[in-house]
């Protein structure tokens, strides 16, 4: 039989991207009223594996993704979707969205992105909400799966989650040592 224990605390990231840059600066504050602060902001990214998103929101488009200070409970992924789809709906724009984001976790073995779309990999969270594991730490290494947006097999995505997986080992073993 297997004994159920607490899960580990996750590292909360997520994925903005627009066509005006200057809006981040607005939709920032809005993203630490959810996540609390930041400790760690990638630079501008192009955002031009698809062109899904350009009828909507226009092009080119760019990305920044953020990773924040306090971990988080994994069962609360479903939520910090839902605060983040309402951040997005106060920028829409004649009917247009103008920012997209994409809230998820990073723990040691893996990256997982939150989505309101279910597919057969995705498991579903709750709140008309899924779980989409991305990617998986094996070897020292973030390796795609099968399933993995292109955006998040790139070497410089690859690279900052990697960034964000070493500060976040060093978050997790303070908080381990905190309550010991």
């Amino acid at each position: 039989m297997s004994v159920p224990k607490m899960p580990d605390p996750a590292k909360l990231v997520m994925s903005v991207f627009m066509k005006e840059k200057p809006l981040f600066e607005s939709v920032f504050p809005l993203l630490e009223t959810i996540g609390g602060p930041v400790d760690l902001v990638s630079r501008w990214l192009d955002f031009d594996f698809t062109t899904y998103y350009h009828k909507e929101m226009g092009h080119p488009l760019f990305r920044r993704i953020l990773a924040f200070k306090s971990l988080v409970d994994q069962a609360d992924l479903s939520k910090i979707k839902q605060a983040t789809n309402a951040v997005e709906q106060q920028f829409v724009k004649d009917q247009q969205r103008r920012i997209n984001i994409d809230p998820g976790y990073l723990l040691p073995s893996r990256f997982v992105l939150a989505t309101g779309k279910d597919y057969a990999h995705r498991i579903y969270i709750g709140d008309h909400m899924y779980a989409d594991l991305t990617l998986m730490y094996v070897g020292k290494q973030f390796v795609p799966l099968d399933w993995t947006y292109p955006d998040y097999r790139s070497k410089e995505i690859v690279r900052f989650l990697e960034q964000v997986r070493d500060k976040y080992l060093l978050d997790l073993k303070a908080v381990k040592r905190s309550l010991s």
